[in-house]
């Protein structure tokens, strides 16, 4: 997939950056490496540290299509590839074309995989592969080294320009070395506190002039080493800044109370952050 975007890791940087999104050199030279050697990306790290939107800005970027794939518990092949559109095939078969086959590619049913490698170029983006079980895992593991689709009764679909493939996971659980070691491997952190506030302040301009970014970003580290049941991610602090700035709020504990759905999920946590936010800029 030759672009500008890969040229090199500073390359990579500066075009993330212009879609609103700041990559650290290591995170900026792993998208590099994952297309120059042609292998998928792998990102790890906790909920809300920017996997997901990595993928969507490297799409921005290149100005291709993001095609995703959600995993989850029991998904199997027939979500991630192809089905067959067995109601077509039963009413041609009515209408007395018993002759004709019903393996044709009018009847095939693209799912993301398919559509990422017939829709050239993309990006395939297969998040939360942790929830996904073993068996796919097998089978992705398979895709994804192949230079083919084998699709029974239809044909062979080669990939002579695979998509660029992003793998996420929060880490709820391991996954199998043998899919990691067929991957470009970065594990995404939180930010410190400096990178986080530049985050907010290029996501959310309104705040560029205001102590607001970081302010917001002091208190993010500070709840990140508490015990709650889900810390705030970084798209939590963009969307706290984000709600401040439309309650016209200027300090993080004037906009505690009313914006404190958008950055603590569970009801457990919100009595803890409540008292952190508070005095946070008294």
């Amino acid at each position: 997939m030759p672009n500008s975007l890969f040229a090199n890791p500073e390359r990579v940087a500066e075009e993330l950056a212009s879609q609103n999104y700041l990559a650290e050199h290591g995170l900026a030279a792993a998208v590099f490496l994952a297309d120059q050697l042609a292998m998928p990306l792998f990102l790890e790290g906790e909920p809300g540290v920017g996997k997901t939107m990595l993928a969507k800005r490297i799409s921005d970027a290149l100005g291709v299509d993001l095609i995703r794939l959600q995993c989850y518990a029991g998904i199997d092949r027939s979500q991630a590839l192809y089905e067959w559109d067995f109601a077509r095939q039963l009413l041609h078969m009515r209408a007395g074309n018993d002759g004709d086959s019903i393996y044709r590619r009018e009847f095939l049913l693209a799912r993301p995989i398919l559509r990422a490698v017939e829709q050239r170029p993309s990006v395939l983006l297969i998040d939360e592969i942790d929830r996904a079980d073993d068996e796919f895992e097998a089978f992705l593991l398979e895709v994804l080294e192949g230079k083919t689709l084998s699709i029974p009764d239809y044909g062979t679909i080669r990939m002579d320009e695979p998509p660029f493939v992003v793998l996420t996971s929060n880490g709820t659980r391991e996954v199998h070395g043998a899919l990691k070691r067929r991957c470009v491997y970065h594990w995404i952190g939180h930010p410190d506190e400096q990178r986080e506030a530049e985050i907010i302040r290029l996501n959310v301009p309104e705040v560029v002039n205001t102590p607001l970014a970081e302010q917001i970003a002091a208190t993010m580290t500070q709840l990140r080493g508490l015990s709650l049941i889900r810390p705030p991610g970084v798209a939590e602090s963009v969307g706290f800044a984000r709600a401040a700035v439309a309650l016209g709020r200027h300090t993080v504990a004037d906009a505690a109370d009313e914006a404190l759905g958008v950055l603590v999920k569970h009801h457990e946590d919100q009595s803890i952050v409540r008292k952190i936010l508070k005095p946070a800029a008294q």
